[in-house]
This record gives structure tokens, sequence and C-alpha cells, in this order.
């Protein structure tokens, strides 16, 4: 199965064909969905998507990793994560 990649102007052309808005208020509208999710994760919150899944911000505590190439021991700093769960409808589809 060949990796192709879903850009927004596809996105939007996809709601331009599915919706019927013009050009201009699809491409209005994907941006405006985009980042009201960025704004709740930004803001710490969990977003779900009915039939599509969840998307959350985890803390991540520091570790020590290895550099592979040196085997020398690299503090990983504290960070927040990016984590999404996609639902039992979104697996099912995939694995038809």
């Amino acid at each position: 199965m060949a990796g192709k990649t879903m850009t927004r102007a596809e996105l939007a052309e996809a709601v331009y064909q599915e919706v019927g808005l013009s050009r201009n208020d699809s491409a209005a509208l994907v941006e405006t969905v985009l980042g009201e999710v960025s704004d709740a994760l930004v803001g710490g919150e969990t977003v779900k998507i009915s039939s599509f899944g969840s998307f959350s911000v985890r803390q991540k505590g520091e570790r020590i990793g290895r550099n592979p190439k040196t085997g020398e021991e690299v503090p990983i700093l504290p960070r927040r994560v990016l984590v999404f769960r996609p639902s039992h409808v979104l697996k099912d589809r995939i694995n038809q």
C-alpha cells in the first residue's frame, strides 16, 4: 500500500465537493476547524470526534536516553506529546 498524504488543500477540496460551499468558504471552514482543535489541545483539553477518535496531550517525564552511535547516556527533558486514540468504528473501517 503506497503512503499518500492528504493535505489541507485536498481536505478543503473534499469539503467543497461534498458540501457545496465555495472553494474559499471550504478552505476557511477547514482552517477554522483545525484551529479550534489546535487551540483546545494547547489549552490542555481532550478533543473527541465521534466515530473517529480522540486527541489529547500527555506530559512525559524526564528520562535517560542513549545516543545509538556512541552509547553515551543523554538526558531527555520532560515534554508534552500529542496522543491520538482511534475509535473502534475507525479501527473496524481500516481493517475491512
